[in-house]
């Protein structure tokens, strides 16, 4: 028989008494499973059996997410700067294009771009999902799930509101890429000539699907890395010590907090992305036939648009 979870004071009454509790919490994890969400059944002195220190794998598993947030970050700041902070200051794309062009050798080269893109997203969505698939196999072993009804009956990590934006982002952010970077590497050999005039030519095509795209792409980054920078510096609302007396009031004021800069920050953007560069006319002569004939291989946006 399964192992009944102690019954806390943040569990809800059931009917007959009953508790329902959840086996592995993400946001708010105890103090003492900061590192490993259960204890060792049974540690060995010294060194790990599993040759990982003193530490679990979930330990390490939430290093790699945090960390490799951190490069990705240097290259969100650089992209914004040049798809809306410069748009807004200039307001034209053809003289943003100038300062696109003299800064995207810095993220965009051989080495810079694997070591600030792509190697850190890889890791920190693998990380991510690892995690979880590692919570949820302890939280079976801790409460002797040994059949598949014991199984069904244990519920998945609970998923926060974080995560879920990042398991949104996913296919908004591989699709830009794709459409900016993917997609004129295979049609053309490189993306020598995609520029911000390239994506206002895509607004002027398909404003419908553009706009819906891009607001969508920008509002779900955005709070995604907002509320996971306010948890890497212990500033979410759910990590307000339990032993404040002022707590909900806490939770409260940093809840508002962190969704008002995600909405500055989100509004900035569009401000320059869709304001400025949205607005542009279409691309003419060959450069904008060129532009035609990459937007023609996107169905997706060509039936929405």
């Amino acid at each position: 028989m399964a192992e009944r979870p102690p019954k806390t004071p943040d569990t809800e009454e059931g009917i007959m008494g009953l508790t329902e509790v959840e086996p592995s919490p993400v946001e708010e994890t105890p103090a003492g499973f900061k590192d490993d969400y259960f204890p060792p059944m049974q540690q060995p002195t010294g060194r790990s059996t599993l040759g990982l220190g003193n530490h679990g794998p979930a330990y390490y598993l939430s290093r790699i997410q945090r960390y490799s947030s951190y490069a990705f970050t240097v290259f969100a700041s650089f992209h914004v700067a040049n798809t809306s902070i410069i748009p807004l200051i200039t307001q034209s794309v053809s003289e943003s294009n100038r300062y696109l062009l003299l800064t995207r050798p810095f993220y965009q080269s051989t080495l810079a771009e694997p070591l600030l893109v792509g190697i850190p997203l890889i890791a920190h969505v693998s990380s991510g999902i690892a995690l979880r698939l590692y919570r949820r196999r302890q939280a079976l072993r801790r409460y002797g799930a040994e059949t598949q009804r014991d199984r069904k009956t244990i519920p998945w990590p609970t998923l926060s509101g974080t995560s879920a934006l990042g398991y949104a982002l996913v296919p908004l952010a591989g699709f830009h890429a794709w459409t900016t970077r993917g997609l004129p590497l295979y049609m053309h050999g490189d993306n020598s000539m995609i520029s911000l005039s390239y994506i206002s030519h895509g607004f002027a095509l398909h404003p419908f699907a553009s706009f819906a795209g891009f607001t969508a792409l920008v509002a779900v980054g955005t709070w995604h890395a907002t509320w996971g920078w306010a948890r890497w510096l212990g500033l979410a609302a759910t990590q307000v010590g339990a032993i404040d007396l002022k707590r909900h009031l806490v939770r409260k004021k940093r809840w508002y907090s962190i969704n008002a800069i995600s909405a500055i920050v989100t509004g900035l953007w569009l401000a320059g992305g869709l304001g400025v560069v949205g607005r542009e006319r279409k691309t003419t002569g060959w450069i904008g036939r060129e532009f035609d004939e990459l937007y023609n291989y996107v169905p997706l946006v060509g039936r929405w648009g």
